[in-house]
């Protein structure tokens, strides 16, 4: 794997990960490489220095950075935003709903809502595919 630092065409800085030069390349020219900030396929390799890590240089101290936690958020926030726009809310029924789904006893669709964390865990222990929605809650926010 290597990890380039990425820009694009209105000069957004990012990060990616690729299994080598080749395959970013064919990423970039299939444009499944899309910058984080606006959405934007016109990437490129940004300039980098190298990074050594010698004896004299203080290694990583395993706290991320501002910038890689406000990506992080900026990222949590776009999938949450996904989210709400194009699945159905089903609010406080998501662990029924879902069950009915799974079984085949409502039409296969994309829902969104609320569940206990033993409704989480028991659906799980049941097979139907469930993850936490990142990002703040709008709702909850204000």
């Amino acid at each position: 794997m290597i990890k380039y630092r990425l820009i694009c065409e209105q000069d957004h800085e990012f990060d990616g990960w690729f299994a080598g030069s080749v395959a970013f390349d064919a990423q970039v020219a299939a444009k499944e490489v899309a910058c984080p900030y606006c959405e934007t396929t016109k990437v490129q390799k940004a300039l980098m220095a190298p990074s050594v890590v010698t004896s004299k240089r203080k290694k990583n101290t395993g706290t991320p950075s501002t910038e890689a936690v406000e990506q992080v958020q900026m990222f949590m926030s776009k999938v949450r935003h996904h989210v709400e726009t194009n699945f159905d809310y089903v609010g406080d029924q998501f662990a029924d709903e879902a069950r009915r789904i799974h079984y085949g006893e409502a039409d296969e669709r994309e829902i969104y809502g609320e569940a206990t964390l033993d409704d989480a865990k028991d659906l799980i222990e049941e097979g139907v595919s469930v993850a936490p929605l990142p990002g703040a809650d709008k709702t909850k926010a204000n």
